[in-house]
Order: structure tokens, then sequence, then C-alpha cells
């Protein structure tokens, strides 16, 4: 796969390793959505998800911020909008996150500078996301007299209701670090050079897994989550492991480990 077109505003890099990169290619208006940007993520993410070889995923973005939520002339359009018109469109950016969560491999977010609104459900939606120190996030909707309605699924499942209660209403900004203590980054790292580096050790780290396997743990975590720890939940899990223990996968890296060899998908 080649990288798309310089003028698109979304951008796909596949490399032999199976690693792919999308980048936010809208830096002129701090990578806002608009309609062509929402589409086109959604479609990026339907096309990866046919690829066999596929075995992570970053996002990145150009320029000096990472996704500055909504457009303003999009939000300008919107405006004029029929009621119904505006429920159609609002299932763009929400048909954007169900593609991005629901990835059968992992996800990372590589962050730099502001990340407002749908920005940050972006980055809810995402499985890893790091970002650099000097990045600020806010939840900035009802100070436009609108509501984070699609993105509150992914965010309140990151940072928890109590914390999303304080920044849906408030709509003030936060640190990188303060995103980092309510569960919507995983790591802080001083700079945009440390940040490239920190993508390239995710990288590394999820190569050396198993691909079914990361995908069944991925899907475990979104099984679990909510449920009661009860009989019925343990017999899923135990059904689960079984499977796992007698797949290909499982007695390669089990064998491989015994062995003291590479498993057979170590790149």
């Amino acid at each position: 796969m080649t990288q798309a077109m310089a003028d698109r505003s979304v951008l796909l890099q596949l490399d032999p390793r199976g690693a792919a990169t999308i980048t936010l290619n809208r830096p002129d208006v701090h990578n806002a959505f608009n309609e062509d940007m929402m589409l086109g993520m959604t479609q990026t993410l339907e096309e990866l998800r046919e690829i066999k070889e596929l075995r992570i995923v970053l996002i990145i973005a150009k320029g000096e911020s990472f996704c500055a939520g909504a457009d303003l002339n999009y939000m300008r359009k919107a405006a004029g909008y029929s009621e119904a018109e505006n429920e159609a469109d609002a299932h763009k950016i929400g048909n954007m996150l169900i593609a991005l969560s629901s990835m059968p491999v992992p996800t990372v977010a590589l962050v730099q500078g502001a990340v407002y609104g749908g920005g940050v459900g972006l980055l809810a939606a995402t499985d890893i996301v790091v970002a650099v120190k000097h990045a600020v996030f806010a939840l900035t909707e009802v100070k436009l007299g609108i509501i984070p309605a699609m993105i509150s699924p992914w965010v309140v499942g990151a940072i928890g209701p109590r914390q999303a209660g304080r920044y849906f209403q408030t709509g003030e900004r936060f640190s990188a670090l303060d995103a980092q203590r309510l569960g919507l980054v995983h790591e802080v790292v001083a700079n945009e050079t440390a940040l490239t580096a920190q993508g390239e050790h995710v990288i590394d780290q999820v190569l050396k897994t198993a691909p079914g396997a990361v995908f069944e743990a991925k899907k475990v975590v979104a099984d679990v989550t909510g449920r009661p720890i009860d009989r019925t939940l343990m017999d899923d899990l135990a059904r689960r492991i079984a499977k796992r223990r007698a797949s290909e996968e499982g007695k390669e890296g089990i064998g491989a480990f015994l062995e003291r060899r590479k498993a057979n998908w170590v790149i």
C-alpha cells in the first residue's frame, strides 16, 4: 500500500512489518474534523481491517495540534441543518469511533499540541495513547451550546462517569499529566522526538506478540467490562483460555518458550 495523495485529509502508509500509520492531514485548521476527514478515517479503518498482514495502527497528526475538534466551517454548515439532518450527520463521528474501537489489532495515538472535543473522543476510542508533556485537552462542547453526546460512551469508558461529569460540564482545559491521571493518556513524554521513539517502542513490543491472542485479549477487556463476576463469567473465560491453549498460536508460543527460541510470529 502506498501513501495517499498529499491533498487528502487522511493519509495512510503501511510498512512491511504490518504497521499502518494514519495521519490527520489538515494542519492549517489544527486537524479539525469535517465531513471529509470523518468519512476518510472511517473508510481507511475499514480498508485496513481487510489486510491480513496488519499488526498495529498508529494515528498521528501533522502540524502543531493533534485535533481541535470540529471544524468551524463544518459547524456553521451544520447549524443550518434540520434536526433530522443533524441527527444523520452526527452518526459520521459515531461510525468513525466504532470503526476505530473495533479494530482487530492494537491502535496507538501519538499526541502533540491541542486535543479538543471530538479529538478527545478519538483518543478515548484508541487502545494506547502517548502524549507530549505540553499537550492540552478539553471537552469544550458546552461552551458552544452543544454536548459531547456521540463521543460520550468512549470518554466515559476511559475516564469514568465522575471525571466525565466534571469536564463535560465545565469545558475546562486539562494538561497531559492530568489526562494521564484520569486514564485518557497512558504515557507522557518530554517532546516530539521522544513521542516518535515511544511509538516505535510500542510497535516493537506488539510485533513480539501473537496476532490472534492480541485480538482475543482486546476482546476480553470489552466483554468483561461491567459484567458481574459470577459462575457464568468464569465458565466463559475458562472456555476462552482452553481454546487458546489448544490453538496453533498457543502451542507455538508455549513450545517456543520451553525451547528458548522465538515464536514464528516474531519479526
